[in-house]
This record gives structure tokens, C-alpha cells and sequence, in this order.
């Protein structure tokens, strides 16, 4: 039998993290893979727990209802219609 014998260091020092450079073909990469972040931002329909009033937040917005101040809010459930 043979011994094993690790690579070269010469080996290792070409394959460290500072040399490494991924092509980066923007054609093929969808925008969350290419690390660009799309600039859509969705609004979110919310019921306030004190006053009952409809609130719409987007990405950003404080958690708080916009009639009465009260921080309860519940997501909406979606209408499905049974078919």
C-alpha cells in the first residue's frame, strides 16, 4: 500500500477565498440571485384590533393602526371562493 500524501502547498494557496472570482453572467441570474434587489415593494392589508379600520403597510411603515394609534393589528385572510 502507498501512503497518502496531502497536495502541494502550491495547490492550497491557489484555491484560498481572496482568488476566487465567480463569473457573474448576468443573462442567466435572476435578480435575488444576482444580489440586486427589485425595487417592488408589496402592500400588506391589515385589520386594527381596536377600531376595526382597514390599514394598508408596506416594507417600512411603523406597526401601528393609522386611526386610532393601537399597535394590534390582524392580517387579513384571503377570500377563497370554494369551486
Amino acid at each position: 500500500m502507498q501512503e497518502f500524501s496531502p497536495p502541494s502547498s502550491t495547490l492550497q494557496h491557489n484555491m484560498n477565498k481572496e482568488s476566487f472570482s465567480p463569473s457573474l453572467d448576468s443573462q442567466n441570474l435572476s435578480a435575488s440571485a444576482s444580489g440586486v434587489a427589485n425595487n417592488k415593494s408589496y402592500a400588506v392589508k391589515y385589520l386594527c384590533a381596536n377600531c376595526s379600520s382597514k390599514v394598508v403597510l408596506i416594507r417600512g411603515d411603523p406597526v401601528r393602526c393609522k386611526e386610532c394609534g393601537h399597535r394590534v393589528l390582524y392580517k387579513e385572510r384571503a377570500n377563497y371562493t370554494g369551486e
